[in-house]
């Protein structure tokens, strides 16, 4: 089974990425911890069984690692005003392909290619929620049925609920309820579920515990 896998992602740069780990983190560790997050979803996503990996990136690309692992996916510029135009004009985009659709973010770099491979066994639609009220995963057999999200509100804490509200007429699949990385307190947590990774790495580089 092949499958387009959309990460939606934001190029690392100081400020302008996780700044809602600063303070305690400086706008230069939430852009090294955000890349570690990003590096750990491409290295799941290149490995996942089936799966044409895009990633519809937003902001111009400075650090060299992530112009590697750049490279090996096929790379769209997001477009929009606001982040819900933006999902919308991906899964637009990557309809060419003509093939169903998993998007995920970067926030969620405990993520396997073993869960990536089950959660894009849907039929017609799926949806993982996150434990904050959002969600983490959207499943389209038709990439084009995102324009639902024009009507969203996103960053809500019934983001997820709305959105599944606003799927209504498909059957959408349940997915895992996974934890996305938007607090220190997350960040801590997501880090222990995957002390092997990048992201982990990145963290517990960060004197944190000392500030």
């Amino acid at each position: 089974m092949s499958f387009c896998l959309l990460v939606m992602a934001k190029s690392p740069v100081p400020g302008q990425v996780k700044t809602r780990l600063c303070p305690p983190l400086t706008p230069e560790e939430a852009a090294d911890v955000a890349a570690a997050s990003l590096l750990d979803t491409i290295d799941a996503a290149l490995s996942t069984p089936g799966a044409v990996p895009v990633v519809a990136l937003a902001g111009v690309v400075r650090r060299e690692d992530v112009r590697d692992a750049l490279a090996e996916c096929v790379v769209i510029p997001q477009r929009g005003r606001n982040f819900n135009e933006r999902l919308v004009h991906a899964h637009a985009d990557i309809a060419r392909f003509r093939l169903p659709v998993l998007q995920i973010g970067m926030d969620t770099p405990q993520v396997t290619p073993a869960l990536l491979e089950s959660a894009a066994r849907f039929e017609e639609a799926a949806l993982g929620f996150a434990l904050d009220g959002g969600w983490w995963a959207l499943g389209l057999r038709d990439p084009l049925r995102a324009s639902v999200l024009l009507d969203v509100p996103m960053s809500r804490a019934d983001t997820g609920a709305r959105t599944l509200d606003a799927l209504h007429g498909l059957h959408v699949d349940a997915l895992p309820i996974l934890s996305d990385v938007d607090t220190m307190a997350d960040a801590r947590a997501v880090a222990a579920q995957v002390p092997g990774s990048r992201f982990a790495a990145a963290l517990a580089g960060i004197a944190v515990m000392a500030r």
